[in-house]
């Protein structure tokens, strides 16, 4: 008799997220503290608390939560493809100051301006997901106009 291997429960591919997430963070160079202000964590949070998150326990089930780590995710996947060859300069550019920012390095701009800051560096790396957005934009715009 075989077993049948069981389907992933939400929680299991939650704690996984949760664990991929704080491993993200790590491999980016952020502050505890800074973790939990990216990934919009209730602001009671102990930095301590993280490590539950990178061993197994799931994210709150909290739609900006959740937004955050999309475009945390996107980003990533961009300084990727942005950077085939050499995994560290993703996070370089992170910290690097940017004058298309400003002047301000996007890791501080995320920070500091929260998912709006998230969305501004996504948008700054992820030409596809700019135009994705100025897509919907005009379409709104076509649509507040008929009426």
């Amino acid at each position: 008799m075989t077993d049948k291997p069981q389907d992933d429960t939400p929680q299991d591919n939650g704690a996984a997220l949760a664990s991929i997430m704080i491993s993200l963070l790590n491999n980016w160079g952020v502050e505890d503290r800074d973790k939990i202000t990216l990934l919009g964590l209730p602001v009671e949070t102990k930095p301590r608390s993280l490590q539950r998150y990178h061993h197994g326990t799931p994210l709150p089930d909290d739609e900006e939560v959740y937004t955050r780590v999309e475009h945390l995710l996107g980003i990533e996947q961009s300084l990727g493809l942005a950077n085939p060859l050499n995994d560290r300069a993703g996070v370089l550019w992170l910290y690097r100051r940017n004058r298309r920012l400003h002047g301000r390095t996007p890791i501080s701009l995320m920070i500091e301006e929260g998912l709006a800051g998230i969305v501004r560096v996504r948008r700054e790396i992820d030409c596809s997901f700019d135009w994705y957005l100025d897509e919907q934009q005009a379409k709104s715009a076509m649509a507040k106009s008929k009426t």
